[in-house]
């Protein structure tokens, strides 16, 4: 499939003990684990050419902003988007959604419009659309769910009518691993005049995006997610719905003339990158794009899907273990393990080495929905091996054989 041992041994951090066992990292839905190749050019860049961006004449300020811009285009390459202008570099999935809520959000929501999300979001998808709602005086509609976790297009359009103004949905759950219709979803938006948001954070960092085959109006991912550094991520927009909002923040770049009263502003990217950008961020980013392009995104798919399948077919041998979301998924489990709650699962497993992440998974409407507080998550990525499924699988049946005989 294209991935092998040399490509776990990029990774350093993955070479150490953890409580004198060999470290098994299956939380890289929560933050991925970053290669040697996305650390040195982070540190190249501070060691050859920092300097800020767009505003010097300098040598290092030109090789800066070369660098900057030049990670803009690859982003713009990676998602298949179709000007560098919709490329904006924020601080990650969080912040990209809160300035379309802030921004187009606010001025197109009017009292008694709706927004359309469902039970899967994230709360950084889902909040901000609560906010626009409460201000607004609009109406926040939730799609049904099929009884494994799936999102169908007929749900969703049992959802939409003419007063519709936004649809904001996960490519990807993060707990069910779900992969949601967005393509088809974005069609069904579009025809009753209503835009689509996607919150791409738990797929671009696993599978190909096109942002214009799926036509959609907004994107956003993380950086961290996907090899790449903490505190830097991805808006997509459309470049004529960008240049039609307001800034949310402003001050040094974003301006194109500044009067006693009055200013203007610079187009898209640069209205809403008000400041000294995220500059080594975007050249990390740009780094772990190349790097998961190198290895190949169907590669790195194939890979995480296997070992989920892997996983699935020995936890459900475990008396009691009960895993959510359909079979059909990206590569995750999410589960729990009867009566043990999700926090005592993980506290367990990390005295062995093992690494999941438990609580509600920033999902609390989905917990919900499930009938659980919090459940406990492995998640896979690129460097993960079948022998660190194994090690799990034993990590669980002791964490089970040692609560059932108590303390």
């Amino acid at each position: 499939m294209g991935i092998d041992a040399s490509i776990r041994n990029q990774f350093p951090i993955l070479d150490q003990q953890v409580n004198d066992r060999k470290l098994v990292y299956l939380d890289s839905a929560a933050s991925s684990q970053k290669p040697l190749v996305v650390i040195n050019a982070i540190d190249d860049y501070y060691k050859t050419i920092h300097s800020n961006v767009h505003r010097g004449v300098h040598t290092l300020g030109t090789r800066a902003t070369d660098a900057y811009e030049g990670a803009r285009e690859n982003v713009r390459r990676f998602i298949q988007a179709q000007h560098h202008e919709e490329i904006i570099f924020t601080r990650g999935t969080t912040t990209a959604i809160n300035i379309v809520a802030s921004s187009y959000g606010m001025e197109h929501v009017e009292e008694g419009d709706e927004i359309v999300v469902t039970y899967l979001e994230h709360h950084a998808n889902l909040i901000p659309w609560q906010q626009v709602a409460k201000r607004k005086k609009a109406k926040l509609k939730y799609v049904d769910l099929t009884a494994d976790g799936r999102v169908t297009v007929e749900a969703v359009e049992a959802q939409l009518s003419d007063r519709t103004k936004i649809v904001a949905m996960a490519h990807v759950s993060n707990v069910l691993g779900t992969i949601n219709p967005i393509k088809e979803v974005a069609r069904l938006a579009h025809a009753r005049g209503a835009v689509m948001v996607v919150d791409a954070a738990q797929s671009a960092p696993h599978q190909r995006i096109n942002v214009t085959d799926l036509d959609c109006d907004f994107l956003a991912f993380s950086a961290h997610k996907m090899c790449g550094p903490t505190g830097v991520g991805v808006l997509y927009g459309k470049k004529a719905l960008l240049n039609a909002m307001e800034p949310v923040e402003f001050g040094g770049e974003m301006i194109d003339y500044v009067g006693l009263e009055e200013s203007t502003f610079k187009p898209s990217p640069y209205r809403f990158e008000a400041g000294t950008p995220i500059i080594a961020g975007a050249v990390g980013l740009s780094a772990a794009i190349d790097f998961l392009e190198e290895i190949g995104l169907e590669n790195v798919e194939a890979h995480e899907r296997e070992l989920a399948q892997y996983a699935m077919a020995q936890m459900r041998d475990i008396d009691g273990l009960t895993i959510y979301g359909p079979e059909e998924r990206v590569g995750l489990v999410t589960f729990n393990l009867g009566d043990v709650h999700a926090h005592d699962v993980a506290t367990v497993l990390d005295m062995q080495g093992i690494a999941v992440r438990a609580g509600h998974h920033c999902a609390q409407p989905l917990m919900r929905w499930l009938g659980a507080s919090s459940t406990a998550r492995a998640s896979f990525y690129l460097y993960n091996t079948k022998e660190e499924v194994d090690a799990l699988v034993t990590g669980l049946r002791q964490t089970k054989e040692y609560f059932s005989h108590g303390f």
